[in-house]
């Protein structure tokens, strides 16, 4: 198995979901706006991703692959298909049990997640109405991120990585579905139901891949096998651990429903533009490295396993880093073009930049801690990242509660930034003192040429933006031409400051290309 194969596989599929969920995100904005009914359905969405992400994705996936794995290794490729399905069956019923406590107790927890939606009942009613619609996605999807699990440990990674795909044309066609007037329906109750439908999508398409690849799972009658009870004691802390900047960006909703109307909103899409490169670079290198760690941890192999770990944080930070400064550079530009349409007015695109400007410079720190986290999990250690998230979610309430007042919506996004860059080094000073994150001759000096090559890159943006009008003044057509010439320039841009200043070498970008056509 290849990292940088395995990861540019995860993350062109993450690409391509990123560039439909912008598309779906164009459609939404137009539907709902920035409004009540775009902040109703945005915290109706955060409560089945929230423990997607977590539980799921987060903790079942951090705790399942490298069991799986090591049963694999000891026990053969039987004994972990039985363990596979004898732990989709206790996750899929522990999750019907939550899901039909959250539905009697849906006020409570709507009121729990945005305290500030109960001055305005309609807003509140819809907000509720929503999310019982769209909670049973989390039973789904949740059993696509196992399937996926398995998938993963067997070196198929493109079938999970394409999932989100199949979210995203969904809800396209939701929207879809409302534009054309197809069904008499409020637009957010249009797009509630695509979401949960979904679901049902997703892990269809998982199972028959899963069918392709020999892992057939069928369920069974959940039994507590001694295994199943091993990835349940790893996975409850992982639920906090692996989901660190889901819950600070809940936080974050919480707090930002006592302040003015839109705030949540504006979250929601400076969050989802700084979604693309974590999900592109972070999601993806982390995705790849565990079941690769795991399995040369659990064969002795550890010098090759430091190895991975600085090829993965050279690759994470040769492509973060320009993400920022795309992000924080052409922040006005890209809102604009993309979101500021029908409901979406220019008060919208100034807050939403603000927030995704401050917000970006804590992008580097959320795809660090997707690449450092593995080093924890491929040693079935779940506890230790748990403990500094805590620590990093401590942080983040009380610096929102500081910051909340005087910088309104900025103080949100910088609380969630810093806190986010306390995990990481949290993380990344106890791999060190583990000596599984000992930074070898070539990643010191790489380092200091990535900065570099970042610095002349944003010097070059902000000369070019200041020989351009005021993107504000142009027709949306001009919006559209300028934004696509600057974001294609700024590709062999950046590549030929990486290349002069020795951060890269051209046949680091040759096996890239030459990996993803295979």
């Amino acid at each position: 198995m290849n990292l940088m194969r395995a990861a540019a596989t995860v993350g062109g599929l993450t690409m391509m979901s990123r560039i439909l969920g912008f598309a779906r995100d164009v459609l939404v904005a137009g539907l709902l706006g920035a409004g009540a009914a775009a902040d109703a359905f945005f915290v109706a969405q955060k409560l089945p991703n929230l423990l997607r992400r977590m539980f799921a994705e987060g903790a079942f996936s951090a705790a399942f692959v490298p069991i799986y794995n090591r049963i694999r290794v000891e026990s053969g490729p039987a004994a972990a298909h039985a363990f596979a399905e004898a732990a989709l069956s206790v996750l899929v019923c522990s999750l019907l049990v939550i899901l039909l406590a959250a539905q009697a107790a849906m006020p409570w927890v709507v009121t729990a997640f945005a305290p500030g939606f109960s001055d305005d009942p309609e807003k509140f009613n819809l907000a509720v109405d929503l999310a019982r619609i769209v909670f049973p996605y989390i039973v789904f999807i949740s059993a696509v991120a196992l399937v996926g699990g398995v998938l993963n440990s067997l070196g198929r990674f493109s079938a999970f990585a394409g999932a989100p795909v199949l979210f995203n044309l969904c809800l396209i066609a939701g929207c879809v579905v409302s534009l054309q007037h197809w069904v008499d329906a409020d637009p957010a109750v249009v797009q509630a139901w695509a979401l949960m439908l979904s679901g049902v999508v997703q892990l269809g398409a998982m199972l028959v891949a899963a069918n392709r690849a020999g892992a057939e799972l069928r369920f069974r009658l959940p039994r507590l096998t001694p295994e199943v009870k091993r990835l349940l004691k790893v996975a409850a802390p992982a639920a906090l651990g692996a989901g660190v900047y889901q819950v600070n960006v809940l936080v974050d909703t919480m707090i930002a429903s006592l302040l003015a109307e839109g705030t949540v909103s504006a979250l929601y899409y400076a969050d989802r533009l700084v979604q693309l490169p974590l999900g592109v670079v972070g999601i993806a290198v982390g995705t790849a490295l565990l079941p690769l760690l795991s399995t040369r941890i659990k064969e002795g192999a550890l010098d090759d396993a430091r190895n991975h770990m600085n090829r993965a944080m050279e690759m994470t930070l040769l492509v973060a880093l320009p993400a920022l400064v795309g992000l924080a550079t052409l922040g006005m530009p890209i809102v604009a073009t993309l979101f500021e349409r029908g409901a979406f007015t220019p008060e919208a695109t100034t807050r939403t930049v603000e927030v995704m400007t401050v917000l970006a410079f804590g992008l580097p720190a959320f795809v660090l801690a997707k690449v450092l986290s593995p080093g924890f999990y491929a040693r079935e250690d779940t506890a230790t990242p748990t403990r500094y998230a805590v620590v990093a979610l401590v942080a983040n309430v009380v610096l929102n509660l500081a910051f909340m007042q005087p910088l309104a919506h900025m103080g949100i996004a910088l609380a969630t930034a810093l806190s986010a860059w306390i995990n990481v080094f949290l993380l990344a000073r106890r791999l060190n003192r583990d000596r599984l994150l000992v930074g070898d001759a070539r990643l010191r000096r790489t380092l200091p040429r990535i900065l570099l090559a970042n610095l002349l890159f944003a010097a070059a943006i902000l000369g070019v933006l200041e020989a351009l009008p005021p993107f504000g003044t142009m027709p949306h057509a001009a919006r559209v031409l300028w934004l696509t010439l600057l974001i294609g320039a700024t590709i062999p841009v950046y590549v030929a400051f990486s290349l002069i200043t020795g951060a890269a070498r051209l046949q680091d970008f040759k096996g890239m290309l030459r990996r993803r056509k295979r």
